[in-house]
């Protein structure tokens, strides 16, 4: 049978630097670096499931949020992701991670290109991400 996934993320800003998240052996992509966010339960809002995620793997509130851009893609025969990308500020830094992440980093430019990977940041050059994010 057929699925299809509704997943959000957030570039979460905090003095000019993006939030990335490690993730633990809890999922697939160990290791890999991402930003905050996850699934969608059936019958929840969009911008409260955006919020849950965010608190469930950071602890961190956060507002302002803008949708940057949607993309789909066919990661098996059978299973279809959408993913929702949204700007989001955050008045802490102080991060407390779930047990599906394990280190997490305050990102320059830099940074986040080298630690993001490949699919994450074609899509950021598809949708001029690093030109309108203002980071150091």
């Amino acid at each position: 049978m057929a699925e299809l996934w509704l997943a959000q993320k957030s570039i979460i800003l905090y003095n000019r630097k993006v939030l990335l998240i490690q993730r633990s052996n809890y999922a697939s992509g160990e290791n890999d670096w991402e930003i905050p966010g996850g699934g969608l339960r059936f019958g929840e809002d969009l911008l409260e499931g955006l919020h849950r995620e965010i608190r469930e793997e950071t602890g961190l509130s956060v507002y302002g949020e803008k949708l940057l851009y949607a993309m789909t893609a066919l990661v098996s025969p059978q299973r279809q992701i959408v993913g929702l990308t949204y700007l989001s500020y955050a008045d802490s830094d102080e991060v407390t991670l779930s047990h599906e992440h394990k280190d997490y980093v305050w990102a320059s430019r830099k940074q986040l290109v080298e630690l993001l990977n490949k699919p994450m940041l074609d899509d950021f050059e598809k949708h001029s991400i690093l030109d309108i994010l203002d980071i150091d």
